[in-house]
């Protein structure tokens, strides 16, 4: 396979990034949509702060990404125990899709 080397450019208010404790995640035959939000104790309602909208094929790379990246982290670093007091979750709720 032929390796493509992007030039990306990434603004620094992009670059700062956004927390998020929580992933709302829907999708119809033709989209994925994730909603990443916070989750805190003082508020009275989780708030979205980004949303990203993925065809279905790139959702799947995607995950794929997601597990070789772990996979490599925990490698160099050990498990990552999600279960330990403290982490705070990470929640996902998937809403029925809506075409």
């Amino acid at each position: 396979m032929e390796e493509h080397k992007l030039d990306i450019e990434i603004k620094p208010e992009v670059a700062e990034g956004v927390y998020s404790s929580l992933a709302i995640i829907s999708h119809s035959h033709t989209e994925f949509v994730i909603d990443f939000a916070q989750v805190l104790p003082a508020m009275p309602k989780p708030c979205v702060k980004s949303r990203v909208i993925l065809s279905p094929f790139h959702a799947k790379r995607l995950l794929a990404a997601l597990q070789d990246n772990i996979e490599k982290y925990e490698a160099v670093n050990g498990p990552i125990d999600d279960n330990l007091p403290g982490n705070g979750q990470f929640n996902t709720i998937t809403p029925l899709a809506k075409a």
